[in-house]
């Protein structure tokens, strides 16, 4: 398999993501993953066709897991985003190995009990421990907006947050 990248972004496909991130990253399948996304009927028409012509499947974790490790991925150059840190956690867990992990944006979402770390970034202290096991898992999480930015390392920007 051939994870080129993980993104934890729950806003999925945009313009930052199909414009600057595929092309960085030579991408030639998009894989959304979360469970809810991949039930719902209007999200799997309607991403595809947001990545602009980039092959993208939009699968559950498991889905996505199963397919990440099956002989039909090997020659792809897979960019997997996660919408959520225990989307992520959880591919991990069933044996992915993205050869890197960078958090992108989370919008907060109304009803959670969340700190918005970064300008663009809100956490629960939830999604904090999620990012922790990541870490442990023996993961640099490192957050940058495009391609070319200096990464920051996400641990320590939850850190000096409180989280």
């Amino acid at each position: 398999m051939t994870v080129v990248h993980m993104r934890i972004d729950n806003r999925l496909i945009h313009g930052q993501v199909t414009i600057s991130w595929v092309g960085a990253l030579r991408a030639d399948h998009l894989i959304v993953c979360n469970d809810q996304v991949a039930q719902d009927e209007i999200q799997k028409m309607m991403l595809p066709q947001a990545a602009r012509g980039v092959k993208t499947s939009v699968l559950s974790v498991d889905e996505t897991a199963a397919y990440c490790t099956s002989d039909e991925s090997e020659r792809e150059r897979i960019f997997l985003i996660a919408k959520f840190p225990s989307d992520a956690l959880a591919l991990l867990e069933q044996g992915l190995k993205p050869k890197e992990i960078n958090v992108g944006n989370q919008a907060p979402i109304p009803g959670t009990k969340f700190k918005m770390v970064m300008r663009t970034l809100a956490a629960t202290a939830e999604d904090a421990d999620a990012y922790r096991k990541i870490a442990a898992e023996g993961y640099r999480l490192t957050c940058k907006m495009m391609p070319n930015d200096r990464p920051q390392n996400f641990l320590e920007v939850l850190s000096k947050k409180g989280l």
